[in-house]
């Protein structure tokens, strides 16, 4: 009999639970994994909820709410993307709940950085009068995420929504080094890299290159709609590993 692990997905910027919707349905459950997908506050069916006063630090307590609410232990924990800082968090303070940590082509910060630090003041500026009205950032073109197929383009421009400006401009903090000590694996997705994760991959890789697992994905940065039997198949690797 299969052992059945708890995943919890967490995505990224602009998305919302929607986006692990094959992953997590018709691949991890199937395979009789308990699976969550929260929907982060002011994303996807929480869209009502945009505010320009939503940070990083809300995002990382939601999180750590839905870990407690459900009563969840020994969980794979897994960030895409703009997920990985919220992921971080949760570790930081709920490392008792977790068993291993998954970086899905994250962000990863060094302490006391913002999102907006990583990049050019001409960005950050453009970004701040884009979200002036809303509280939120636009959602880019979903091929400058990787997606290629017009069905993943289409289904990505329906449900993406703006991003809270706010956890944008908060810096993630830490009270415990990044990953608290749990074990972690970090899954690159190669084809078109995705730039703006690269920064934070180049730091971790030069802090935790002997302690973390380090895989390569053959897909685009939205690789759980893109290629989600790849993304099942690591994920399951990291489960396994940690048992």
């Amino acid at each position: 009999m299969t052992s059945s692990d708890t995943y919890v997905l967490v995505h990224g910027a602009w998305h919302g639970g929607w986006c692990w919707a094959t992953v997590a349905d018709r691949l991890l459950r199937q395979a009789g994994h308990q699976v969550f997908t929260p929907t982060l506050p002011g994303l996807g069916e929480r869209r009502d909820q945009l505010s320009p006063a939503i940070t990083l630090s809300d995002f990382i307590q939601d999180l750590c709410d839905t870990l407690l609410r459900h009563d969840l232990h020994d969980i794979i924990l897994v960030g895409h993307s703009f997920g990985g800082l919220v992921v971080s968090g949760a570790a930081d303070r709920l490392p008792e709940r977790i068993r291993r940590l998954v970086y899905l082509d994250a962000f990863l910060l060094p302490p006391d950085t913002s999102t907006f630090d990583t990049l050019p003041a001409d960005i950050v500026e453009r970004l701040e009068l884009a979200a002036a009205r809303t509280g939120g950032i636009p959602p880019p073109r979903p091929e400058s995420l990787g997606l290629s197929a017009p069905a993943d383009i289409a289904y990505a421009q329906e449900n993406m929504t703006p991003q809270p400006i706010g956890t944008y401009r908060e810096a993630l903090q830490l009270e415990h080094p990044l990953g608290n000590g749990l074990p972690a694996t970090y899954l690159r997705c190669t084809e078109q890299p995705f730039q703006a994760v690269g920064q934070g991959y180049e730091w971790a890789r030069s802090q935790y290159e002997t302690r973390w697992t380090w895989h390569d994905l053959a897909c685009g940065h939205d690789a759980m709609i893109s290629a989600p039997d790849q993304v099942v198949s690591a994920l399951l690797d990291a489960g396994a590993a940690s048992r």
